[in-house]
């Protein structure tokens, strides 16, 4: 499992193998998960590369879409190569796809299939051993096909350096797992949120699990006191309490949290505190005490501190830096009307 976290947190550079009659949304969408997460960050963190054996164009499916493309030695260093397929699959796994495939496992290069893409892999005997995602309608004719291959019922499959992916929608929730593992959870939740593949902002928390549960994260007992957490940040929890509710042990839960996020549940719970607390800076007229009280902190000291320690600036400085902002904006003899606002109370889970 560690080398799989490893493998994925270090994907930068993603090179996509189009074959002919390839399906378009499948490479949309993973791209656009790309493209988006470079947005939100404001860097390239991300690079791709769409790729044939010629370096010439691929058509798509559809029979009205070209992707310009280059060839494997063109694309440069690539991290992760998936392949992209379609319907028409047989067809086109010819020597030379089989031969790039190998070739590129050779050089270490991580594979990976979209849609029919995984189908290209087996038939190159690259997925022997491995688990995989494949299509419902196709997965009893590839038992009988490649009977080295564990098909499990799943979106996507990612085991060891093997990425296998099912068709339509699938890839978006694939990438975003991609982009939660390098770049963090709420990185992935930005981009679900803004590719409306879950609902806004104020969604409730199941829909949070079941955003979750596509982001690839192993245990739900995770899933849930991540849940816990976000609604219950002005009366928080103790953590063995939020352990016990999710049915394991704070040995446990401390054990998930390092392993599938890369922190502690106390530091991602403070984290979750302290970004609330900023959305109620820069978006409430809220006194600092009362903005502490209502993200749990037992006094506006611990909370300036722990606020500081996390942005690198104190909640008053933070209030005075937007109200500047606000007022060389405007000009100063401008005067803003700010309407009442109440503070929910955040509801406790009741068992």
């Amino acid at each position: 499992m560690e080398r799989t976290r490893t493998t994925l947190r270090a994907i930068r550079r993603i090179g996509f193998l189009a074959l002919n009659d390839f399906t378009m949304v499948a490479l949309s969408c993973a791209i656009e998960v790309l493209r988006m997460a470079n947005q939100i960050s404001q860097k390239e963190d991300y690079a791709w590369s769409v790729i044939t054996p010629s370096g010439r164009t691929a058509y798509a499916g559809d029979g009205l879409t070209q992707a310009r493309a280059v060839s494997y030695p063109d694309a440069g260093k690539l991290d992760v190569v998936l392949v992209c397929g379609g319907a028409k699959r047989p067809a086109h796994f010819d020597d030379a796809v089989l031969a790039l495939l190998r070739q590129i496992e050779r050089d270490g290069v991580v594979l990976g299939g979209l849609s029919g893409g995984t189908y290209a892999l087996a038939e190159a005997g690259l997925l022997d051993g491995y688990k995989c995602a494949i299509d419902r309608d196709d997965a009893e004719l590839v038992r009988q096909t490649y009977p080295h291959i564990t098909i499990q019922d799943s979106p996507f499959v990612i085991d060891r350096n093997r990425i296998t992916c099912t068709g339509g929608i699938a890839p978006i929730h694939l990438m975003l797992s991609l982009v939660a593992s390098g770049f963090g959870y709420e990185r992935a939740v930005e981009i679900s949120d803004r590719l409306a593949a879950e609902k806004a902002r104020d969604r409730d928390p199941h829909d949070k699990i079941a955003t979750a549960r596509r982001f690839g994260l192993e245990h739900m007992a995770l899933i849930e006191i991540v849940s816990l957490m976000e609604t219950n940040l002005e009366e928080v929890l103790p953590l063995t309490e939020l352990a016990r509710l999710a049915g394991i042990s704070l040995r446990q839960a401390q054990r998930i949290f390092q392993d599938s996020l890369g922190t502690t549940p106390t530091k991602h719970y403070l984290s979750l505190r302290l970004k609330r607390a900023r959305e109620l800076i820069f978006q409430t007229p809220l006194s600092i005490t009362q903005i502490s009280v209502a993200c749990g902190f037992e006094s506006p000291g611990h909370f300036s501190r722990s606020y500081k320690a996390f942005y690198g600036v104190t909640p008053s400085g933070e209030r005075k830096q937007k109200l500047d902002g606000e007022r060389g904006a405007k000009g100063s003899s401008s005067t803003t009307a700010v309407e009442p606002y109440r503070v929910a109370q955040n509801r406790r889970y009741a068992p």
